[in-house]
């Protein structure tokens, strides 16, 4: 019950940690797109194949030029998207594994395709991700990174709906994050002082959460419900599972002690 719960039913006070042995070998593979929407297709299709990349990240144009911008890496600007892809283990796997990414990049309208030749340039194009909020934070006053998910199977559709629903409510977006769970951070470009730019960005927001449950996800894959999206959660569970909710809180937390405020309101 404490996964998910936000600090609302306890207070971890001791945690036990499995260490793993390093990989001994990885792979990383870039990939550069005309659209979103073929990086998106991308990734589904990777995923399709019964493939178990460690890491499989998209930016969009916007981002990765922000990106660039920053950290003077080498990325392709003038690309619609990019799609990072790693993969670790044996090195025969990995090898095999990498090349199956990139045929299946390149069957999806792949422009470039480029494999870290060593560590060291792996590393700078895991940076890319990496640099994705704080280089798009410095553009406008204001950075509002949201959080949504959807099945894999819905990526291009979800990532179509965000630029078509931003475009018409007039906000500036920029679109980066993890294809490999379909979690997407549609990153609103704003003015927190702009009254009128706010209820847009509102307006954009609260669209694409709907969209996200009618496509079988979730209105947020990572960064839980905490306040801003409390108003959102009885839409994603049915009455009498909200009501179990505040039930396990009232029995477990009586005088709602364990942040008070947190997912629901009692």
């Amino acid at each position: 019950m404490f996964i998910g719960s936000e600090g609302t039913l306890g207070v971890i006070t001791k945690i036990l940690l499995k260490l793993l042995p390093r990989p001994a070998a990885k792979a990383a593979v870039l990939a550069t797109f005309p659209t979103l929407e073929d990086a998106a297709a991308a990734a589904s299709a990777i995923i399709v194949a019964r493939l178990l990349p460690c890491t499989l990240e998209f930016l969009d144009q916007k981002t990765l030029r922000a990106v660039e911008a920053e950290a003077h890496i080498g990325l392709p600007v003038n690309a619609g998207a990019l799609l990072l892809m790693e993969t670790d283990g044996h090195p025969a796997a990995v090898a095999e594994e990498a090349a199956q990414m990139a045929k299946i990049a390149r069957a999806h309208r792949a422009m470039e395709i480029r494999e870290a030749k060593d560590a060291t340039e792996a590393d700078q194009l895991a940076e890319a991700r990496r640099l994705a909020y704080p280089a798009l934070a410095k553009l406008r006053p204001a950075a509002i990174l949201e959080d949504v998910t959807v099945p894999r199977s819905e990526l291009a559709a979800m990532v179509r709906f965000i630029e078509q629903t931003t475009q018409k409510h007039g906000v500036e977006c920029a679109t980066f994050g993890h294809a490999g769970d379909g979690n997407f951070h549609p990153t609103y470009l704003t003015d927190e002082r702009d009254a009128a730019a706010m209820q847009r960005v509102r307006a954009a927001s609260c669209e694409i959460a709907e969209e996200a449950l009618r496509r079988g996800g979730t209105v947020s894959g990572e960064h839980g419900i905490g306040l801003s999206k409390k108003a959102y959660l009885p839409l994603q569970r049915d009455a009498a599972s909200y009501a179990l909710l505040k039930q396990i809180k009232r029995a477990i937390d009586p005088e709602n002690l364990l942040n008070p405020g947190k997912i629901f309101d009692l």
